[in-house]
């Protein structure tokens, strides 16, 4: 079964010894989605679109996410926060985004399914679309405080 805690203290420790370097996390946050059944045994399955935070720091964020059917958000940054992102039930399409003189520009795109995992640098501005008629669920783990402003 998914252990919380020792994910979150796992998350904390490569965080702390690596000087937050978010390939430490993409390994750690691997281990985890590949493993759906755990996590869905461990975190529960949501019945409702939303998000659980897991643990919040200055330095670190990681929280559990619900995408609802064919659920979107309008591109968005994390404000210099990197990001790892595992998907463990679903689908989840991302369009990147950078900015121009005047506005911003769709500039690639990556879908992830069951089992991937996908680093966001710090400047990265994404949107992001739930293309299936099922919950998507994925752990999100940010390099910083997710929350403040």
């Amino acid at each position: 079964m998914f252990d919380t805690e020792s994910f979150v203290d796992e998350c904390k420790t490569a965080v702390e010894t690596t000087n937050s370097d978010p390939l430490a996390i993409r390994d750690i946050v691997s281990r985890a989605v590949s493993e759906p059944s755990a996590i869905l045994t461990g975190l529960g399955e949501p019945d409702q679109a939303g998000f659980q935070t897991l643990y919040q720091s200055d330095d670190l964020t990681i929280l559990n996410f619900a995408w609802a059917p064919l659920m979107s958000l309008l591109p968005h940054d994390h404000n210099d926060i990197w990001a790892v992102i595992g998907l463990y039930s679903g689908r989840e399409d991302n369009i990147f985004w950078r900015r121009n003189e005047n506005a911003i520009e769709a500039s690639g795109a990556d879908a992830l399914g069951e089992g991937d995992v996908s680093v966001l640098g710090k400047n990265v501005i994404h949107s992001v679309l739930n293309p299936v008629r099922r919950m998507t669920l994925a752990l999100h783990v940010y390099g910083g405080d997710f929350f403040s402003d």
